[in-house]
């Protein structure tokens, strides 16, 4: 059975009263493909828009998302982060004149459930909003995948495979 879901197929919150506080912490990771329109802009360093430094504003985006966690997502919990990290990094032109850029989102806090949810928002709100910076440039932009690399402390630890 799903956890969210009572036995009468009812959505619910995951009651965490019975369990005690641990650290958490979460890894997720959002790709984002920048055309070579972009990649180039990239050459220079930091992409400046009208609304910004590019990177810079997306990081601040994906902090300010795991922080929000709870009133995006339904049901889940809201936890007081101890710490949020957002990083990006744009590899090397590809073939095609294309570059990935990888999006980390670390978080951890001490809580009865974990931090997951937190890590997944602020990559994907950080990919998105990277999206949104360049999209007057060129909306051949994607985002090819976000997931979770690692979360640690709770019931069981998860590594994704590489």
């Amino acid at each position: 059975m799903l956890s969210h879901l009572d036995s009468k197929n009812q959505p619910r919150m995951v009651d965490v009263g019975g369990k005690p506080p641990t650290v958490r912490t979460a890894h997720a990771r959002a790709e984002v493909v920048l055309p070579p329109e972009v990649a180039r802009l990239l050459e220079a360093g930091e992409i400046r828009s009208a609304k910004g430094p590019v990177f810079h504003t997306a990081i601040l985006a994906g902090i300010g998302a795991a922080k929000r966690t709870a009133e995006l997502i339904p049901l889940c919990h809201i936890l007081p982060l101890e710490d949020c990290q957002v990083s990006i990094e744009a590899g090397p032109p590809q073939g095609d004149g294309s570059a990935v850029a990888r999006i980390d989102c670390r978080a951890r806090a001490t809580a009865k459930t974990g931090v997951e949810m937190e890590a997944l928002t602020g990559a994907s709100v950080a990919a998105l909003t990277l999206y949104d910076m360049v999209k007057g440039v060129t909306h051949a932009v994607t985002i090819r995948s976000v997931r979770l690399l690692e979360k640690t402390g709770g019931k069981s630890d998860f590594r994704a495979a590489e």
